[in-house]
């Protein structure tokens, strides 16, 4: 069933030529004020990597890459990333970062199992972040000053965009709440966890959910999050409200890192234990990688927040079925 929801009445604030300039804007905007906030060096990031290093981000651990050979290397299997959870922490040792030191870069993906609708494209671009930290700075409090920092660099860029694009009004809340899985399903035991986040966000504005990936009472989690990059007790997802959706909106999914003992026990735990063989897992379990916090923040689902889109499409050129298109067209919804 298609996923596509026009709201009634939608129109875009800005025409096309308009969007394409403040997307520019947006990026650039943000992409400073981020960096600068969190002490953050900008790299290069690879587009694929290969399928034997065990580097590629393994999600829920159902989606496919996409995968492809190389005709001088015949035994070698290369994957588009799905993200770069895993590569990030590898480049921080190796390029020789110490604590309070950090990377990001542009991460462009292929995630060709996802869901097409307002929200989700099978191509990927966000901002992919990671930096060193102590051992003494894996703590709920330093994840959640982490979160603070920035969503104050999300509002303030929404700011700037509204002075530059008139047509624009600010709406996203700069004070986050801090809600763990665990009390959101306790604030709302019969609702599903969509439903939840969308009642917490329209209550708060922006939202922080945190322990993504442990079970809840009802056996389950929150949702589904690998057991090789987060902290599963030390993570979460920032979510604000879209007015123009009128639900919850994902902006980043993010957390401190596992260490050997939280790695080994939710390989354990998600019965992946055969990941534990694979090369960056044995150098993480051996104690040869840095403890870091990390993320990603999305760049067209921050473009498509603030410049008031209803739709991906409006902010990112990508593939769309023929009912999607069709939808969009009727209601004056300009894909790019």
């Amino acid at each position: 069933m298609n996923g596509t929801y026009i709201p009634e009445g939608y129109k875009s604030l800005l025409d096309v030529r308009e969007t394409q300039k403040a997307i520019k804007y947006v990026k650039d905007s943000f992409e400073r004020v981020f960096s600068s906030a969190m002490g953050l060096e900008r790299v290069s990031a690879p587009l694929f990597v290969d399928a034997s290093s065990g580097l590629n981000d393994n999600l829920n651990g159902v989606e496919r890459p996409v995968s492809f050979g190389v005709k001088n290397a015949s035994d070698a299997s290369m994957e588009i990333v799905h993200s770069l959870a895993k590569w990030k922490r590898q480049a921080l040792r190796d390029y020789g970062f110490k604590p309070g030191e950090g990377l990001y870069t542009d991460m462009n993906a292929i995630r060709r199992d996802e869901d097409m609708d307002n929200l989700h494209s099978i191509y990927v671009d966000q901002w992919d972040w990671e930096k060193v930290i102590t051992r003494a700075q894996r703590t709920k409090e330093y994840l959640e000053d982490t979160v603070k920092v920035i969503c104050r660099a999300l509002a303030a860029t929404e700011l700037a965009a509204t002075a530059m694009f008139p047509a624009l009004t600010p709406s996203i809340n700069p004070s986050v709440a801090f809600i763990s899985a665990f009390e959101l399903e306790e604030m709302y035991p019969g609702l599903t966890p969509r439903q939840r986040e969308d009642a917490a966000a329209r209550r708060f504005g922006t939202i922080f959910i945190e322990n993504i990936g442990c079970p809840l009472k009802s056996g389950q989690p929150h949702d589904g999050r690998a057991p090789d990059y987060d902290d599963w007790s030390l993570n979460g997802d920032i979510i604000v409200w879209n007015e123009v959706l009128g639900r919850a909106f994902e902006i980043s999914s993010m957390g401190i890192r596992v260490d050997e003992a939280s790695l080994k026990s939710q390989l354990e735990a998600s019965g992946h234990t055969e990941r534990a063989s694979l090369p960056f897992h044995r150098d993480l379990l051996s104690g040869n990688m840095p403890l870091t916090i990390g993320g990603g923040l999305g760049q067209s689902r921050i473009c498509m927040l603030i410049l008031k889109k209803c739709h991906i499409g409006e902010v990112q050129s990508s593939f769309w079925d023929e009912e999607t298109k069709s939808i969009c067209e009727k209601n004056g919804v300009r894909l790019l």
